[in-house]
Protein backbone atom coordinates (compact mmCIF):
# COMPACT_ATOMS: atom_id res chain seq x y z
CA UNK A 1 0.00 0.00 0.00
CA UNK A 2 2.80 2.49 0.61
CA UNK A 3 4.20 1.66 -2.84
CA UNK A 4 0.75 2.73 -4.23
CA UNK A 5 0.36 5.60 -2.30
CA UNK A 6 4.07 7.06 -2.91
CA UNK A 7 3.97 6.12 -7.16
CA UNK A 8 0.35 7.67 -7.12
CA UNK A 9 1.78 10.65 -5.49
CA UNK A 10 4.69 10.60 -8.42
CA UNK A 11 2.15 9.99 -10.84
CA UNK A 12 -0.04 13.09 -9.36
CA UNK A 13 3.20 15.51 -9.51
CA UNK A 14 3.67 14.54 -13.27
CA UNK A 15 0.02 15.01 -14.66
CA UNK A 16 0.16 18.41 -12.55
CA UNK A 17 3.07 19.58 -14.35
CA UNK A 18 1.55 17.77 -17.68
CA UNK A 19 -1.96 20.17 -16.96
CA UNK A 20 0.45 23.07 -16.19
CA UNK A 21 2.56 22.61 -19.35
CA UNK A 22 -0.37 22.41 -21.68
CA UNK A 23 -2.45 25.22 -20.13
CA UNK A 24 0.96 27.56 -20.35
CA UNK A 25 3.50 25.27 -22.83
CA UNK A 26 6.34 27.75 -21.78
CA UNK A 27 5.64 30.09 -19.25
CA UNK A 28 7.57 28.55 -16.15
CA UNK A 29 10.48 27.54 -18.86
CA UNK A 30 9.11 24.02 -19.65
CA UNK A 31 8.34 23.06 -22.93
CA UNK A 32 6.91 19.19 -23.42
CA UNK A 33 5.93 19.10 -26.76
CA UNK A 34 1.93 18.14 -27.24
CA UNK A 35 0.86 14.96 -28.69
CA UNK A 36 3.92 13.10 -27.55
CA UNK A 37 4.50 10.16 -25.17
CA UNK A 38 6.34 10.08 -21.90
CA UNK A 39 7.89 6.73 -21.33
CA UNK A 40 7.72 5.43 -17.43
CA UNK A 41 9.43 2.46 -16.17
CA UNK A 42 8.00 -1.34 -16.66
CA UNK A 43 6.93 -1.30 -12.71
CA UNK A 44 4.74 1.24 -13.57
CA UNK A 45 2.95 -0.86 -15.88
CA UNK A 46 2.59 -2.89 -12.74
CA UNK A 47 1.17 -0.51 -10.56
CA UNK A 48 -1.16 1.04 -13.54
CA UNK A 49 -2.83 -2.81 -13.49
CA UNK A 50 -3.09 -2.80 -9.93
CA UNK A 51 -4.91 0.51 -10.00
CA UNK A 52 -6.87 -0.41 -13.56
CA UNK A 53 -6.63 -3.63 -14.43
CA UNK A 54 -7.32 -3.01 -17.67
CA UNK A 55 -4.78 -0.54 -18.02
CA UNK A 56 -1.61 -0.96 -20.11
CA UNK A 57 -0.77 2.87 -20.06
CA UNK A 58 -2.25 5.25 -18.14
CA UNK A 59 -4.02 7.95 -20.92
CA UNK A 60 -4.05 11.56 -19.85
CA UNK A 61 -6.64 14.59 -21.58
CA UNK A 62 -6.91 12.62 -24.67
CA UNK A 63 -3.53 12.74 -27.05
CA UNK A 64 -0.90 12.64 -23.40
CA UNK A 65 -0.29 9.36 -22.46
CA UNK A 66 1.75 7.73 -19.75
CA UNK A 67 3.28 4.77 -21.65
CA UNK A 68 4.80 1.84 -19.80
CA UNK A 69 7.43 0.52 -21.82
CA UNK A 70 10.80 -0.85 -21.13
CA UNK A 71 12.81 2.44 -23.05
CA UNK A 72 12.48 5.17 -20.43
CA UNK A 73 12.54 5.52 -16.96
CA UNK A 74 11.05 8.85 -15.33
CA UNK A 75 13.56 9.51 -12.23
CA UNK A 76 12.56 11.13 -9.30
CA UNK A 77 15.95 13.48 -9.59
CA UNK A 78 14.15 14.04 -13.26
CA UNK A 79 11.30 15.56 -11.44
CA UNK A 80 13.12 17.49 -8.33
CA UNK A 81 15.05 19.00 -11.07
CA UNK A 82 11.76 20.23 -12.74
CA UNK A 83 10.49 21.87 -9.90
CA UNK A 84 13.69 23.66 -8.76
CA UNK A 85 13.47 25.04 -12.10
CA UNK A 86 10.17 25.93 -11.67
CA UNK A 87 10.95 27.31 -8.20
CA UNK A 88 13.83 29.72 -9.62
CA UNK A 89 11.34 31.41 -12.10
CA UNK A 90 8.84 31.76 -9.77
CA UNK A 91 10.90 33.51 -7.27
CA UNK A 92 12.47 35.68 -10.62
CA UNK A 93 9.30 37.07 -11.04
CA UNK A 94 10.13 39.71 -8.44
CA UNK A 95 12.57 41.73 -8.38
CA UNK A 96 14.27 40.73 -5.29
CA UNK A 97 13.93 37.28 -6.37
CA UNK A 98 15.19 37.88 -9.61
CA UNK A 99 18.17 39.43 -8.13
CA UNK A 100 19.28 36.45 -6.06
CA UNK A 101 18.18 34.41 -9.28
CA UNK A 102 20.70 36.44 -11.56
CA UNK A 103 23.41 36.69 -8.48
CA UNK A 104 23.21 32.70 -8.80
CA UNK A 105 23.97 32.20 -12.28
CA UNK A 106 26.49 35.07 -12.55
CA UNK A 107 28.61 33.22 -9.78
CA UNK A 108 28.07 29.91 -10.75
CA UNK A 109 27.35 29.77 -14.73
CA UNK A 110 29.59 32.39 -15.60
CA UNK A 111 32.17 32.70 -12.62
CA UNK A 112 32.05 35.72 -11.79
CA UNK A 113 32.55 37.93 -8.45
CA UNK A 114 30.40 39.91 -6.04
CA UNK A 115 31.92 42.59 -7.39
CA UNK A 116 30.41 42.11 -10.97
CA UNK A 117 27.28 41.39 -9.33
CA UNK A 118 26.81 44.97 -8.13
CA UNK A 119 27.83 46.30 -11.24
CA UNK A 120 24.98 44.23 -12.59
CA UNK A 121 23.07 45.58 -10.00
CA UNK A 122 23.21 48.83 -10.53
CA UNK A 123 22.76 48.61 -14.21
CA UNK A 124 19.41 46.54 -14.37
CA UNK A 125 18.14 48.43 -11.82
CA UNK A 126 18.75 51.35 -14.08
CA UNK A 127 17.25 49.42 -16.89
CA UNK A 128 14.00 48.05 -15.91
CA UNK A 129 14.38 48.05 -12.03
CA UNK A 130 14.27 44.12 -12.08
CA UNK A 131 10.69 44.07 -13.99
CA UNK A 132 10.37 41.06 -16.36
CA UNK A 133 7.54 42.56 -17.89
CA UNK A 134 9.03 45.97 -18.46
CA UNK A 135 8.80 47.46 -21.81
CA UNK A 136 9.66 50.85 -23.37
CA UNK A 137 6.71 51.48 -25.90
CA UNK A 138 9.07 54.20 -27.69
CA UNK A 139 12.06 51.57 -28.37
CA UNK A 140 10.79 48.31 -27.74
CA UNK A 141 12.91 47.19 -25.55
CA UNK A 142 11.60 44.31 -23.53
CA UNK A 143 12.44 42.52 -20.04
CA UNK A 144 15.05 42.73 -17.33
CA UNK A 145 17.89 43.30 -19.32
CA UNK A 146 15.73 45.62 -22.03
CA UNK A 147 16.71 43.65 -25.06
CA UNK A 148 16.28 45.58 -28.61
CA UNK A 149 14.83 43.73 -30.14
CA UNK A 150 13.17 41.77 -27.95
CA UNK A 151 13.35 38.95 -29.88
CA UNK A 152 16.93 38.53 -29.71
CA UNK A 153 15.97 36.88 -26.46
CA UNK A 154 14.83 33.56 -28.15
CA UNK A 155 18.29 32.02 -28.83
CA UNK A 156 18.35 31.63 -24.73
CA UNK A 157 14.45 30.36 -24.94
CA UNK A 158 11.49 31.32 -26.81
CA UNK A 159 9.79 31.84 -23.43
CA UNK A 160 11.41 35.30 -23.17
CA UNK A 161 8.00 37.20 -23.06
CA UNK A 162 6.86 35.28 -19.68
CA UNK A 163 10.80 33.84 -18.16
CA UNK A 164 12.89 36.12 -15.89
CA UNK A 165 15.42 33.38 -15.91
CA UNK A 166 15.55 33.32 -19.44
CA UNK A 167 15.16 37.42 -19.27
CA UNK A 168 18.08 37.07 -16.87
CA UNK A 169 20.65 34.42 -19.00
CA UNK A 170 19.93 36.17 -22.42
CA UNK A 171 21.64 39.80 -20.91
CA UNK A 172 23.93 38.05 -19.22
CA UNK A 173 25.13 36.16 -22.19
CA UNK A 174 24.70 39.47 -24.37
CA UNK A 175 27.09 41.37 -21.76
CA UNK A 176 29.61 38.90 -21.83
CA UNK A 177 29.57 38.71 -25.77
CA UNK A 178 30.16 42.55 -26.28
CA UNK A 179 31.30 43.97 -22.76
CA UNK A 180 33.20 40.83 -21.29
CA UNK A 181 32.12 41.95 -17.29
CA UNK A 182 29.02 43.58 -15.98
CA UNK A 183 31.15 46.29 -14.33
CA UNK A 184 32.36 47.10 -18.38
CA UNK A 185 28.78 47.18 -19.28
CA UNK A 186 27.81 49.57 -16.49
CA UNK A 187 30.52 51.92 -17.13
CA UNK A 188 29.36 52.00 -20.49
CA UNK A 189 26.24 52.72 -19.35
CA UNK A 190 26.95 55.76 -17.19
CA UNK A 191 28.81 57.57 -19.88
CA UNK A 192 26.64 56.61 -23.10
CA UNK A 193 22.98 56.38 -21.40
CA UNK A 194 22.83 52.92 -23.01
CA UNK A 195 24.78 50.03 -22.67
Amino acid sequence: MKYVNKSAAIWGVVASMLILSSALPSAYGLDFPMNSQIEINPDAAVLAAEVDPMASSVPLFGSIELAATPIGVVFSSDIALVSAISRQVEMARTPFGAKKVAQEILVTEFGFSNTQYSCLNSLWTKESHWNYKAHNYSSGAHGIAQALPAEKMSVVGTDWRTNPVTQIRWGLRYITIRYDTPCKAWSHFKSKGYY
